[in-house]
């Protein structure tokens, strides 16, 4: 899998240097970085502007492109391991899961999981994460309701993001526990609304309904850790 950019790659050079199988260098670079470069142990090629543009289609390179090993999900029962959980129900926009996913790391969360998407494009994830989908251990599972049954057998509370919901601000939250944050478009489901042992929303300063999920996601980790 490629991933580009010079944020999400020198993450990787710094953390994950062993996953690393060719760096490409779409730009010139001092003598002394290209010579550490190459005695990290993998090839490293230059390649011409458009070769690079070819292999990213048209995406912000920003002259580094690497081939990293693919990225393999945790399997479900590590959540069991687990105090602090986010759940991603049908996020569509990488973009976002992006955010939620670098969010989450930074703010101690233990696992995020991903849902209502059968195959989730890792290589974006992993771009607009900055790198932090690298470490933060992520579970794909298909159905949510699959996950909600799962986390409640080993005594996790369920806790989602809903218009009218109790004051994340005045919530003492239990110590194993999940926080479900719903779709772009139209949030959580009735029936996983009826899941819930909390629905929690954010109190707005002015009369305006709602933030972008990633936005909002990232204060209620904040307020739930």
């Amino acid at each position: 899998m490629l991933i580009y950019g010079k944020q999400p790659v020198f993450y990787a050079l710094e953390r994950h240097r062993s996953r690393i199988k060719t760096l490409y260098l779409a730009k010139e670079i001092d003598k002394k970085e290209y010579g550490l470069l190459m005695k990290m142990g993998f090839e490293v090629k230059r390649i011409p502007e458009n070769a690079a543009q070819a292999m990213v289609k048209g995406g912000n390179h920003q002259g580094y492109i690497a081939e990293i090993s693919q990225m393999v999900p945790y399997a479900s029962p590590f959540l069991k391991s687990c105090s602090f959980v986010v759940i991603l129900s049908s996020i569509t926009d990488m973009g976002n899961i992006g955010a939620l996913v670098r969010s989450a790391y930074a703010l101690g969360v233990d696992a995020l999981v991903i849902s209502g998407i059968k195959e989730p494009n890792f290589e974006s994830i992993i771009r607009t994460s900055s790198g932090a989908a690298l470490d933060l251990p992520i579970v794909v599972i298909h159905n949510i309701h699959d996950v909600m049954h799962e986390l409640k057998q080993s005594k996790f509370s369920l806790y989602g993001a809903v218009l009218g919901g109790e004051n994340v601000r005045e919530m003492s939250f239990s110590p194993k526990r999940a926080l479900i944050l719903g779709n772009e478009g139209e949030g959580l489901s009735g029936r996983v609304q009826k899941g819930l042992d909390h629905g929690v929303s954010i109190p707005m300063a002015h009369d305006f309904d709602s933030l972008n999920v990633g936005v909002a996601g990232a204060i209620l980790m904040e307020r739930m850790r």
